[in-house]
């Protein structure tokens, strides 16, 4: 808790929370690099040469884009948990505190239809 009664105590949590935003996104597009990859791989090295299986590079992909939700839920329950300790004089007046928390609920959705939609794909599930 901040004895500060200082707005810049929020800003600093929002300024940390998207960090933690982007950080998440970055996971979520490197498991989308991975997981297309094997695909170009297969497309590309001829077929009596030997390359891992291609399912190797779709579920290591797949983890990354779970991880990046994960992370992006755990760090808006953070952000949360940090935003009921502040008193109602460091919030500066209307200001909308839930759209950093939207932001990253918006993101952890969005790997969840990613992570969907590739084990209905790739995986044919």
């Amino acid at each position: 808790m901040s004895d500060l009664n200082d707005p810049r105590v929020l800003f600093a949590a929002e300024r940390t929370l998207m960090a933690w935003n982007r950080t998440c996104l970055a996971l979520m597009a490197f498991g989308f690099m991975i997981e297309r990859f094997g695909l170009f791989l297969k497309v590309l090295v001829p077929a009596n040469e030997h390359l891992p299986p291609h399912n190797l590079s779709s579920w290591l992909g797949l983890a990354f884009i779970i991880l990046g939700g994960i992370f992006s839920l755990l760090s808006t329950i953070q952000h949360w948990r940090f935003l009921r300790t502040l008193k109602p004089v460091e919030i500066p007046e209307r200001h909308w505190t839930f759209l950093p928390i939207f932001n990253n609920l918006a993101l952890m959705f969005i790997s969840v239809l990613l992570s969907i939609y590739m084990l209905y794909t790739v995986f044919k599930v």
